[in-house]
């Protein structure tokens, strides 16, 4: 694509519009109040905010600590007309204040300052800046509800950004088409050398990040211990968005695990699958169904059992992320009870997987101490559901950190299983 084309996608996506429905105004679920959360892996969620706010997971993702909290800053004294005058993220209208507004006017000047660097040859300063472009359009989509005509358009830019980047890196990118039902969906592959088969990682993330979000777990951890990472989007998110959610989580996981073998990179007698929250779900339950086909599964802070069955748990789910899961499962307008109802079906538990019986691929478990997503009793069922199975739990102090010492626990993990 041209200089003048991608400048000019840019100006016809954002150009100025007071027609867009603004995210938290999209799914009308009925009966529900805001509620607060904490956690070392998402963030919190605060008075005031529709959106729980990511900080760990986003700074540890590279996005500037400060710059993250003056764009917070700009959203809160804006005084344009809100869908709720007591939530500072509901600005209405691509306009100053609105979200993905102001992520993207950031992310747009990433985007500008790569794009000169790369038309004065300095191709690893100017990736570095169009990475940093891709992860200010991801948030701007963030939490990527369907319907959010906006946050699709940040999407887009994430996505072409993330390419961008991806080829002025010294390490090789490729992506695999995979078909399923009639459609296709793509997934990354990210490969430290092109010269010998390599024990590969398969890697989902949560119901609310792109897989262009799992960058950093290739640079700083995978790809130095040697390892491929093959990504790809949760069913109903980014490139994954033609199906939605359902309890068979991991079908478009097996989809791509039974096409791994025709990946010419990839060892694939050495393949493993890594899974973050609701990618954890999948990961587990992909060991379960092809078990002859991976040395080991990993789930980190796992949506497993308990917050899909406990109603205590379920109560205290913050607007947002009900929204999501009722956007990832095209649920619009119904109630809070309606919606929750559904949610045990996707208890590996209650689907008969986890606490029957051994399956012969050991599995990992790793949750953040007080964590309310994932309790230390899911990742006990993990490790005792699968033969040599382990559990972990880490503490949750320092906060910003919680990524990396789950990082670690998994590579010591790979490095075992792997060999």
């Amino acid at each position: 694509m041209s200089e003048t084309s991608k400048q000019n996608l840019s100006e016809k996506l954002f150009a100025p519009r007071q027609t867009s429905k603004e995210t938290s105004s999209l799914v009308k679920l009925a009966n529900v109040a805001d509620k607060p959360v904490h956690n070392a892996l998402d963030g919190d969620s605060e008075a005031g905010w529709y959106r729980v706010l990511r900080r760990p997971q986003w700074a540890w993702q590279g996005v500037d600590p400060i710059e993250m909290e003056a764009i917070f800053a700009r959203m809160a004294k804006s005084d344009a007309p809100r869908t709720r005058d007591d939530l500072l993220d509901t600005v209405i209208g691509y306009k100053p204040g609105n979200w993905v507004y102001e992520w993207c006017q950031s992310a747009a000047a990433y985007q500008k300052a790569g794009r000169a660097l790369l038309s004065n040859g300095d191709k690893s300063k100017a990736a570095d800046k169009l990475l940093t472009a891709s992860m200010y359009y991801s948030i701007a989509a963030y939490p990527h509800i369907k319907g959010d005509d906006l946050a699709a358009q940040a999407e887009l830019q994430a996505n072409q950004t993330y390419r961008e980047a991806m080829e002025s890196m010294p390490h090789q990118m490729r992506t695999i088409d995979v078909k399923y039902e009639n459609k296709t969906f793509q997934a990354f592959i990210h490969l430290p050398r092109t010269d010998k088969l390599l024990p590969t990682v398969i890697v989902s993330g949560g119901l609310d990040t792109l897989q262009s979000d799992l960058w950093r777990l290739y640079h700083d951890y995978l790809g130095p211990a040697g390892y491929a990472m093959i990504t790809l989007d949760m069913p109903s998110v980014g490139h994954s968005a033609a199906w939605s959610l359902t309890e068979d989580t991991s079908r478009l996981h097996q989809a791509l695990l039974q096409q791994v073998k025709d990946v010419p990179w990839v060892d694939h007698h050495r393949v493993a699958m890594l899974g973050l929250r609701f990618g954890g779900n999948a990961a587990i339950r992909l060991g379960f169904l092809e078990p002859s086909r991976l040395r080991t599964c990993i789930s980190v802070g796992g949506i497993i059992n308990s917050v899909l069955t406990e109603p205590k748990r379920l109560d205290a789910m913050p607007r947002m992320y009900l929204d999501m899961i009722a956007s990832r499962m095209g649920k619009h307008g119904v109630s809070k009870a309606s919606l929750t109802s559904h949610l045990p079906a996707w208890s590996l538990k209650l689907q008969g997987l986890l606490g029957r019986r051994k399956v012969d691929v050991p599995m990992l478990g790793i949750s953040l101490k007080g964590d309310p997503v994932c309790s230390d009793m899911d990742n006990q069922l993990i490790a005792m559901s699968s033969r040599g199975g382990k559990a972990v739990q880490l503490p949750e102090k320092p906060l910003h950190d919680g990524y990396h010492r789950s990082m670690t626990a998994v590579l010591e993990w790979l490095k075992d299983k792997m060999a």
